[in-house]
C-alpha cells in the first residue's frame, strides 16, 4: 500500500493526493496522516506548494465524506440498520455507535460534523448521521470542508516542518509510512478478530 500511495503521488501529483484523501474517508484504514505527512514532505523538497496540496486534500476529503453522507441519505434508519447488524465484524462498529453519532448531531445540531473532523473514525462516521438526518448538504459540506482545512493543515504543515530539518528524507520516509500503516492494519485486524456484538459481551 506504501508503494502506492507513493507513486500514485509522484505520477499524479495533486490529483494523486486528492484521489487518496478521498479513498481514506471512503475505505478506511488507509490513514490521512501518512497522505498529508507525505504531502508535506514533498512540499519541503519543492514538489508541491503548500496552499494548493491543502486545498486538493481538502476537496478529496470532503468529497469522501459525501459518499457516507449519501448513504445515510439513500438507505434511512430502516434500511441501514440491518447492513450495521450484518457486516458489523468487518465495519468494527454496531449500530449503538451510529446512533451514539445520531445523538451527538441532535445535542449539539450541525456544527458537530466540524468538530468531528478532528476525531478518529468519528470524522468520517459522523457524515452518516448528518444524511440520516436530512442534513441541508451546503451546511455539511461547508463544516466538512472548513474542519477538514484545519486538520489538514497541521498534518501537512508538519510534514512540511519534518522535511525540511532532514535533508535525507526520502531514505527513511518510506520505512516509517510502512510502520505506521502496518500499525493501522494491525489494530484493525486486532478489531475484527476481538469484536463481539453488544448482546455477546453483555452475557
Amino acid at each position: 500500500m506504501t508503494d502506492f500511495m507513493l507513486d500514485l503521488i509522484e505520477s499524479w501529483g495533486y490529483a494523486g493526493i486528492a484521489v487518496l484523501m478521498f479513498l481514506e474517508n471512503v475505505f478506511p484504514p488507509i490513514p490521512s496522516e501518512v497522505i498529508m505527512s507525505l504531502g508535506g514532505v514533498a512540499v519541503a523538497q519543492g514538489r508541491f506548494d503548500f496552499w494548493p496540496l491543502v486545498g486538493v486534500a481538502v476537496l478529496g476529503t470532503t468529497l469522501g465524506n459525501w459518499v457516507w453522507y449519501w448513504v445515510g441519505r439513500a438507505y434511512g434508519y430502516h434500511r441501514l440498520k440491518p447492513l450495521v447488524d450484518r457486516y458489523g465484524r468487518w465495519l468494527t462498529m454496531e449500530w449503538d455507535e451510529v446512533e451514539r453519532l445520531h445523538n451527538w448531531f441532535l445535542k449539539y445540531g450541525s456544527g458537530i460534523v466540524f468538530v468531528c473532523r478532528f476525531m478518529p473514525v468519528a470524522r468520517t462516521m459522523i457524515s452518516l448521521p448528518a444524511g440520516l438526518m436530512g442534513m441541508n448538504q451546503l451546511k455539511f459540506l461547508v463544516w466538512t470542508a472548513a474542519g477538514s482545512t484545519i486538520w489538514i493543515t497541521a498534518l501537512a504543515g508538519a510534514g512540511n516542518w519534518f522535511g525540511r530539518q532532514f535533508a535525507e528524507v526520502d531514505r527513511f520516509i518510506g520505512p516509517v509510512a510502512v510502520i505506521a500503516i502496518g500499525a493501522m492494519l494491525l489494530f484493525y485486524i486486532y478489531r475484527v478478530i476481538t469484536w463481539k456484538p453488544k448482546a455477546q459481551r453483555s452475557d
